[in-house]
Order: C-alpha cells, then structure tokens, then sequence
C-alpha cells in the first residue's frame, strides 16, 4: 500500500505548528494539544506523538504513546480522545494516511495499534471519511462505548424537551431560588466533593487536584467550573471541558447525597445547556454511561442513562479502533 503520505515522530521545533494545526482542524480537540498533555509529570508516559505531510504540508498530527517494550501504540495515552487529526479532507487522502500510519507501524516494528478519536459530533463538519478508511483497512474493534450527548438545535426552547420530571424539577428549583449556581475557581471544595461522590461508587478521580491545578494553568481557556450552592453551602458541581467550538464536555459532575433531595443536578443541567446555546455550541457531551463494576466494561449503565435521557440526550458511540500487524 504506497501512500504519498510521509511520517515523521514529533520533535519539540514542531510544537507550535501542531498546536495551529489542531485549532484550525476539523476533528481536533483539547485532547489532542500538546498543551494539555504537559499536564502529566515527564516521564510518566512514553509519548510518540506522530505528524503527517503530504508533499511537505501538514495534513494530520496524532498524539500516541508507545508501551514499555515498545509493540504497542496507543492514541491517546494520558487524554480521552486521540486518533487522527485532520482538516475536512477527502477520502483518498484519508486513506493514504491510515496506510501511512500502518507503513509506519510495520518500519518501526509495532505489534499492535490502538485508536479512540473522539466520537463524529465533535467535528466541525460531520464527515465518516478516516473511520471508513480505518475500517477498509481491516482496522477492528476492541470496545464500544455509551456516551450521551445533548443536540443544542432547539435554542431557547430547550427546556421544553427535557422530560416531564425535569421540567417539573427545574422548573420548581428556579422559583423557589433556594439553590443558586456559580462560576467558581474553587477547585479544592469541588474536589472534596468529588472524591466523596466517587468513593460512594468505588471508584476514584481520574486526575488529582494537583492534575486540575496544572490543567488550569495550561489551558485555562478549556476548563468552566460551576458549583450549586445552599446558602453558603456548595453541594455540587460540575467540572466542564471545553473540547472544541462545536462541544462543551461534563467531565465531572458530582454532588453531596445529603443533598440530593433539592436535586442540584437538575440546576447544574439546566444551567450548563442554557450557557452552551449562549455560547454557540451545538453539543453537550455528559460521558460515557458504562457499569463500572461489571466485569464486562461494554455494560451500559441503565438507570445513569435513564437520568441523563431526562435532558434530551441521546447515544453517542466511543469506539475503540485496534490493528493487530501481521
């Protein structure tokens, strides 16, 4: 499979034409910036993030890391979505990157190749053109994913689209004022909360405070809090990522259970969605709706996606691409 697509490993003179590249792609996310991924303490991972030229243009970058033996390449390694970045580009030149990527893998001796590129609603302009080309290519598929994602297209109707309970809740919440949300730059309660939130469940955060800390202080412009105060009280919050101009990512969205009788999400939903619209995005993205304590990591979890049903939201795969090289 001759491609005219040649690769090269990533070096530091590159780094801001990676990161233009990124901002002016059609797919390109927070997660895919080098400036997010400084967040993680060096050498924790072994990053080999890859750049694609096409007769020397900058056509496609993919953030990847390799295993300790060096078989395996994984996108992304330290982030949610990696896979490959590209402007709205045609399906021949797709497919001439992915043979690229594979040619590539096979010089450098990989075993195996795994992909998670964010799922379609996070691209500028819908286009299937590179999953296609990972699938021609007899790319398979480790996992698939639940995510729920709320469609902005009702405007300031939305509201009216949020089932009857949620209606009814926010509805009662807004009049009685007695809950009240902010925007907030205290991270250390939120994550009180949110470690109290995730213990309830078994689990633990994703990142540490120190992670959130540094994440706001590379990519400040990515990152809204918003907390749910009673009183002076916060009783929840929700972390918001802000991925790229079409999608706003609830990241974590947490409150204290002794207060979960004045539900503090429906405030937190509605007033994520009603900024979003104001803001000019096109999707919420509420994560990935999966049974964490089942054995199977495919298991949907019914009565989260249920509740986030209630917000007009609707399925949204999260598939993860995988090459086993010959």
């Amino acid at each position: 499979m001759e491609s005219g697509v040649v690769v090269e490993e990533y070096r530091p003179e590159y780094r801001h034409e990676w990161e233009r590249f990124v901002l002016r792609s059609n797919n390109g996310t927070m997660f895919h910036r080098l400036q997010f991924l400084d967040y993680h303490p060096p050498g924790k991972f072994r990053f080999h993030h890859l750049m694609f030229r096409h007769r020397g243009t900058l056509v496609g970058v993919m953030p990847g890391g390799l295993t300790e033996d060096g078989s395996v390449l994984w996108s992304p390694v330290g982030a949610s979505y990696g896979g490959i970045v590209t402007e709205d580009i045609p399906f021949a030149l797709a497919l001439d990157l992915v043979d690229a990527l594979l040619a590539y893998g096979r010089r450098i001796g990989l075993r195996e190749l795994f992909l998670i590129p964010p799922p379609f609603i996070y691209s500028r302009t819908y286009t299937q053109n590179l999953e296609y080309a990972l699938l021609y290519r007899r790319f398979g598929f480790e996992y698939h994913y639940i995510s729920h994602a709320i469609h902005l297209r009702h405007g300031a109707d939305f509201l009216h689209f949020f089932d009857k309970t949620a209606r009814k809740t926010i509805r009662k919440i807004l009049r009685e004022g007695a809950l009240r949300v902010e925007e907030s730059q205290d991270y250390e309660t939120f994550y009180a909360i949110l470690l109290q939130n995730k213990a309830k469940h078994g689990a633990k955060p994703t990142h540490s405070l120190e992670d959130l800390y540094r994440l706001r202080e590379l990519v400040p412009e990515h990152l809204r809090l918003l907390m749910v105060y009673h009183g002076r009280t916060a009783i929840a919050g929700s972390l918001l990522f802000l991925c790229n101009p079409k999608v706003v990512l609830c990241f974590y969205n947490m409150m204290l259970y002794q207060y979960s009788h004045l539900r503090p999400i429906y405030l937190l939903m509605y007033e994520i969605v009603r900024w979003a619209i104001e803001q000019g995005y096109e999707w919420v993205d509420i994560g990935v709706s999966q049974d964490t304590k089942s054995p199977d990591p495919m298991t949907p979890a019914l009565s989260l996606i249920r509740f986030k049903e209630r917000f007009d939201s609707r399925g949204i795969l999260r598939s993860t691409f995988h090459y086993r090289f010959l």
